[in-house]
């Protein structure tokens, strides 16, 4: 059975720029890692607008930073996740957290729901960066 991913671009606040939350089956999955007053990436990081996003999976796969804590990740640790693609598969898995944090455990997507969903959270930036 495979894991069910959603990427929303949250619009920027007093604080931060627009940033993305993910959400796997359900759940917050960076939120909790990073704890109250940290951060996901920044959607002009995580989905740029010319289409070379570090969320894309592919074979030889590839550390992706996804939120830090406020004290910065420098201080206490980032949160970033190992994305790899196995033929119809995307794993998330080998997480690093702040120290303290717990690490979600591996996620497995079914490949071309991964890359829509992707895709779709590209558009939904685009569409925050044109409001902008």
């Amino acid at each position: 059975m495979f894991n069910r991913l959603e990427i929303s671009a949250l619009p920027p606040g007093p604080r931060w720029a627009a940033q993305l939350r993910f959400r796997v089956d359900g759940e917050e999955v960076v939120g909790k890692a990073v704890g109250e007053g940290g951060r996901g990436p920044f959607t002009d990081e995580a989905l740029p607008a010319d289409g070379h996003s570090p969320l894309s999976a592919v074979g030889e796969g590839r550390r992706v930073v996804l939120g830090e804590p406020e004290c910065t990740g420098g201080c206490c640790g980032f949160v970033s996740v190992f994305v790899q693609r196995h033929g119809g598969v995307v794993e998330w898995s080998d997480w690093q957290v702040p120290d303290g944090e717990v690490r979600p455990p591996a996620y497995h997507f079914d490949a071309d729901r991964y890359d829509a969903e992707v895709a779709r959270a590209r558009a939904s930036a685009e569409g925050l960066r044109a409001s902008s």
